[in-house]
């Protein structure tokens, strides 16, 4: 018979994996919820130009990882590689240009990208994301890193610190990318064919390049943040007083400039403790020509995108604890075809009152006991031809081994004490 497997990239998240993603989602909401912001869920696959407009064309994520297809229709459709386009398309559509402004808005769910699996790198992973909607103050750009920051605090990760960059904006960037091409072009025979490529169609990615041949070039490259404007400027060194009067660690990183066409002036990164050493955990920036760029008004933005599975590593990777569901504290055994009846009816009774209760299957009174005590059950109720006789349930404390006979009519508040 023909073995099926997972696709390559995917992951199957088993039952013992979920504690940690309960965990970090349950933080991801906690923390949005105290900074004011509303969750908002988008369509999984969205009109291929939506990304290709936003992301932008000369990105790896448009130009490589992209999973697109015609639909039945003949639509071109594409799975959605990020969050931040969608969620820009449906502010659009769906009028919310009209709510008071700034706007806070969060997602967790799947994102889809073709590329080359490795640790924590999935061609479907798992991110959540934020976006502050309609605020040009760098205000909006401190409270979009610090719900980042706090997030993984609340996720107890280690040395927390801040990569921080300006990319510019449309006045300013078109000039140092003259000077970026004019470098590259001075050293044209020494870079990577990739970055050859960028060079055209998206220079400023070939400051991002990992090749060890680009690495000297990338060095001696004019840093973007000695031809800003004053506008993109003031706005840089707002922040970064901002952060400092906060005490918050950052590391100007002349470097980074993301992977998204859409980023103007701020772009920063989060970095924790990791596997061995210290790497990003997150990633966002400043989106103020994203909305126009997809019919909408002019409206600034900023927001950030964050792996699951990269936050479910670090747990791991740091021994840190993640709270366990807890298991259904009672667990019903009985003895006989009478007695399972009298079973399944008091199981459904608990569930309405309110108590988490599991029932045996199979198998004989000590093995179902043995059951109870797997599952993590406190309290085990066992019938037989005497419990149905006399009315009630033998109650046992699956710690002490004390048991007690309990009349039904009693039961529930029996259950009560004890379970307090």
């Amino acid at each position: 018979m023909v073995k099926f497997t997972r696709p390559t990239g995917t992951q199957d998240i088993l039952p013992e994996e979920q504690p940690y993603w309960d965990h970090v989602l349950a933080c991801v909401a906690a923390v949005a919820r105290d900074y004011g912001f509303a969750r908002i869920d988008i369509p999984i696959f969205e009109t291929t130009e939506v990304f290709a407009r936003g992301v932008g064309a000369g990105t790896d994520i448009v130009d490589k990882e992209m999973y697109s297809f015609k639909d039945k229709g003949g639509n071109d459709i594409t799975l959605r590689p990020e969050f931040t386009a969608g969620v820009m398309r449906a502010y659009i559509e769906n009028g919310m240009h009209v709510l008071p402004k700034p706007i806070k808005l969060y997602s967790t769910g799947p994102v889809f990208r073709y590329e080359r699996p490795q640790a924590g790198r999935y061609r479907q992973l798992y991110q959540f994301n934020a976006e502050i909607i309609g605020e040009q103050n760098p205000l909006a750009d401190l409270e979009i890193m610090l719900i980042a920051w706090d997030i993984y605090a609340k996720l107890e990760f280690a040395n927390l610190s801040f990569q921080l960059n300006t990319t510019g904006c449309p006045v300013c960037r078109p000039g140092y990318i003259e000077h970026l091409r004019a470098h590259y072009r001075t050293h044209y025979s020494q870079i990577c064919d990739d970055c050859k490529l960028r060079l055209d169609k998206n220079p400023l990615r070939v400051l991002d390049c990992k090749r060890e041949q680009c690495q000297p070039v990338i060095a001696a490259a004019p840093k973007i943040s000695d031809y800003v404007c004053d506008d993109c400027a003031t706005h840089f060194a707002d922040l970064r007083t901002y952060l400092d009067d906060l005490g918050k660690p950052y590391t100007i990183n002349h470097r980074l400039v993301r992977g998204l066409d859409y980023y103007t002036k701020t772009v920063f990164e989060v970095w924790a403790e990791g596997i061995g050493a210290q790497s990003a955990v997150c990633g966002g920036g400043r989106y103020d020509g994203l909305i126009e760029l997809l019919g909408g008004a002019p409206t600034p933005g900023v927001g950030f995108a964050a792996g699951i599975e990269r936050a479910v590593l670090l747990l791991k990777a740091q021994n840190i604890p993640v709270p366990l569901p807890p298991s259904p504290p009672v667990f019903i055994a009985y003895l006989g075809d009478a007695a399972r009846r009298h079973a399944v009816r008091l199981l459904v009774h608990l569930h309405q009152a309110g108590f988490g209760a599991q029932i045996a299957m199979s198998g004989s009174l000590k093995s179902q006991l043995r059951q109870a005590d797997k599952r993590g059950a406190r309290l085990a109720l066992l019938i037989g031809e005497d419990e149905i006789a006399q009315g009630g349930v033998t109650l046992r404390d699956m710690a002490s081994g004390e048991q007690e006979s309990v009349p039904l009519g009693n039961l529930v508040d029996a259950i009560q004490q004890r379970l307090v």
